[in-house]
């Protein structure tokens, strides 16, 4: 079972990391292979000028071929998921997602916002052609605590005892969506330190 995991956050520390590494942590313990991508790591020129055809989106696409299912995470910014994101999203294949099992998760500063998740990511996930979206996890960041770092030590980020329930919920809604579909996973290529195992973040909630 091989999944991608996208962040989809500009900033190399987000809240939305901290939940996908949640995730990634989770179901890297129960075995799956891991692919983790960020918006940053595309050319910032293909995303901006839709250049179809720069070997990062050809790639990103073979990987997205490759996978049974999919973790997006994203902050909500001005009432919706961050451009870069969005960007990326314009430069796929209409059925990019077809037969992927789609977990979807978004962070803001409050609930004002708690309706991008169905009325903003869900839909584009849709018109890629997701097989299942899950409901899915919206937190706010005040429910989510980066880890500090004291001298030598450093602790790791914590997320409230709600949003654990919500998230355990969904993850295992997510795995067992995955294990009820036939596997598509194809030969991959890849590119140095694309399939980790190792965590998405540092305990200050960096993507390495």
């Amino acid at each position: 079972m091989r999944i991608l995991f996208l962040g989809g956050s500009p900033a190399p520390i987000s809240k939305s990391s901290v939940l996908l590494n949640y995730v990634y942590q989770w179901l890297t313990q129960e075995g799956i292979e891991a692919i983790t991508v960020r918006v940053s790591d595309f050319d910032a020129d293909a995303l901006i000028n839709a250049n179809f055809h720069h070997p990062d989106i050809k790639h990103f696409i073979t990987q997205l071929e490759s996978v049974d299912g999919v973790v997006v995470a994203a902050p909500v910014y001005k009432a919706s998921y961050p451009g870069g994101l969005k960007a990326l999203f314009d430069l796929l294949p209409e059925r990019a997602l077809e037969n992927k099992v789609v977990l979807p998760l978004m962070t803001a500063g409050s609930n004002s916002h708690l309706l991008a998740l169905d009325y903003s990511l869900k839909p584009v996930l849709g018109v890629l052609k997701a097989e299942e979206i899950i409901s899915g996890v919206y937190a706010c960041d005040s429910q989510i605590e980066y880890g500090n770092k004291a001298g030598d030590k450093t602790t790791e980020p914590t997320i409230s005892a709600e949003i654990r329930s919500r998230l355990d919920q969904n993850i295992r809604a997510f795995f067992r969506a995955v294990q009820r579909r036939p596997l598509q996973i194809k030969p991959l290529q890849t590119r140095s330190s694309e399939i980790k195992s190792s965590p998405l973040l540092s305990a200050v909630g960096e993507i390495k």
